[in-house]
């Protein structure tokens, strides 16, 4: 961690709880308690493992002070986004019947699911008053530019969750329906928050593109190397069963190619549901089938994009080399 990020990070949990801070009133006390419980601020086992990493706030501020511009007037840009993504870990968690996140009970479990609709509910909407407080900062048109691609970038997240929850009953599924799902629900928000950091930098238009590009290669990147760990990675690192994956019937992308070869992983998988018994014998098959091969492939030929991508957005100083740090010890994940 950067020096530049070190004084970032504190910036940002201040400026989400600002934003968060709306619903404190004292009739909507418990409203309030349901999100900063979510956020990681609040309630049992809160603190730096219940809030996340933030990097999608980090991406927005590195990338506006990269482009040449101020990162502590992104800051209210950086806060929506990270609402956003929390807004859709919310929904998640209830379409997905999820009784954890990070180790926690989920919002649903703790107050119900009409309750939980609504707080994610209260975070979208919080996200969009967010990136309308960069009116202090930025002229409006700026602001409302921020505004439209925070806007799109959602509407293309419903989109790839909309994939991915139809996908569950589909069993015609092939690797080349992956990439749309992924590219809604994983990389959409990555590019949106390069895209907005340099327009808030002050970048040209094609320094904006290159940036975008950057965000969305390493989307689908990181969404691929998810896949990985989720099958093959080592549980005291990723803090996850890696029996998970299959157990749960996830269309990822290795479990996709495994189908495409027609072989005995697919003939198991048409069996019905994944026992974890099985999970280390059909994980070696799948490997042996190319599930592994094709993915680790994919992941490779992203990263190289992602990477190509930053190099041409050229970005500058000591943000510049806090970004391209970033960026390779999320390429290279492990966890």
């Amino acid at each position: 961690m950067t020096d530049l990020i070190k004084a970032m990070l504190p910036a940002i949990e201040s400026e989400l709880q600002r934003q968060v801070s709306r619903l404190d009133q004292p009739r909507t006390k418990i409203y309030h308690e349901m999100l900063t419980y979510h956020m990681g601020w609040t309630g049992e086992g809160a603190g730096p493992a219940a809030t996340g990493k933030r990097i999608r706030p980090l991406l927005v501020l590195l990338t506006t002070a990269a482009s040449g511009g101020a990162w502590e007037s992104a800051l209210p840009a950086a806060a929506a986004v990270e609402l956003v993504h929390n807004f859709s870990l919310v929904h998640d968690d209830i379409q997905d019947n999820s009784e954890k996140r990070r180790g926690r009970p989920t919002v649903w479990v703790k107050w119900g699911l009409p309750q939980a609709i609504n707080a994610g509910d209260g975070l979208f909407v919080l996200s969009n008053l967010a990136i309308l407080d960069l009116s202090t900062s930025y002229p409006a048109e700026t602001a409302v530019k921020a505004a439209q691609i925070l806007h799109n970038t959602c509407l293309d997240l419903t989109r790839g969750q909309h994939l991915d929850i139809s996908y569950e009953e589909r069993t015609d599924l092939g690797v080349e329906d992956y990439w749309p799902m992924i590219s809604g629900k994983t990389a959409a928000l990555l590019a949106g928050c390069c895209q907005i950091g340099a327009l808030l930098g002050g970048a040209d238009e094609a320094t904006v593109d290159a940036y975008r590009s950057f965000g969305h290669y390493l989307g689908l990147a990181f969404q691929v190397q998810d896949d990985i760990l989720g099958i093959w990675g080592d549980e005291a690192v990723t803090g996850k069963s890696a029996a998970g994956d299959l157990v749960e019937g996830k269309k990822s992308l290795p479990v996709l190619a495994g189908l495409d070869r027609k072989g005995n992983f697919a003939e198991r998988w048409a069996q019905g549901p994944i026992t974890p018994g099985e999970v280390e014998g059909l994980a070696k098959l799948l490997a042996n089938e190319g599930g592994y091969t094709t993915a680790h492939e994919a992941a490779k030929q992203f990263t190289d994009l992602a990477l190509n991508s930053l190099r041409e957005a050229d970005p500058q100083g000591e943000a510049g080399e806090a970004l391209g740090k970033l960026a390779d010890k999320l390429l290279g994940r492990t966890a």
